[in-house]
């Protein structure tokens, strides 16, 4: 997957080996059975993902662009865990408000967010209601290319990437900490 994706348009969006590692790390500790992918792209995040859940795992895959969306179904398929993921086309607010509609709060253990980065702050708190006490929420890209900390830059992604590590950071809600790998990863765990 990794390989393929970095040859097509739009391959600065995949996430590093490292971090995929990072996420199935996560997903192993947190003992998830059931996880959410917001933004699964060709689907090198999401085999990582569906590979540490266990054999009766589910796996909801987001993503807005259904021609991407077939392509990381292949790969899944490939890496013969396609049969723990649950491919939801379309915007991922609109699926993650179906979720939450269907099977209420409390119903997953991990989320990995790495979509629009201004609709991150929406996801994140669907995300919220999604997961248990305990659960965990990873965002993708949350030092934005350094671009968070250098206040001449202004542009709409960054001000709400930025507006989302402040909130973040002070949400009595969650335990918060940013790890520095990849694009940065904020990890956020429901208290």
């Amino acid at each position: 997957v990794r390989e393929e994706t970095s040859t097509v348009r739009g391959s600065q969006m995949q996430t590093p080996p490292d971090q995929a590692q990072l996420i199935q790390m996560l997903v192993e500790l947190t003992g998830a059975r059931r996880a959410i992918e917001v933004g699964v792209y060709t689907g090198y995040s999401a085999v990582a993902i569906a590979q540490a859940l266990p054999e009766d795992g589910v796996l909801v895959a987001c993503e807005r662009d259904a021609a991407v969306l077939e392509v990381a179904r292949g790969y899944l398929q490939e890496a013969g865990v396609h049969h723990k993921v649950d491919f939801r086309p379309g915007p991922g607010s609109d699926t993650l408000d179906s979720l939450i509609a269907e099977e209420g709060s409390g119903k997953y253990d991990f989320v990995y967010i790495d979509a629009d980065k201004r609709g991150y702050l929406a996801y994140f708190e669907q995300s919220l209601q999604l997961v248990r006490k305990g659960g965990l929420i990873a965002l993708d890209n949350v030092l934005w290319y350094g671009k968070v900390a250098d206040e001449q830059v202004q542009d709409k992604q960054t001000l709400a990437i930025r507006e989302l590590n402040r909130t973040l950071a002070e949400d009595p809600r969650i335990t918060f900490t940013i790890v520095a790998i990849g694009d940065g990863v904020a990890l956020c765990r429901k208290r």
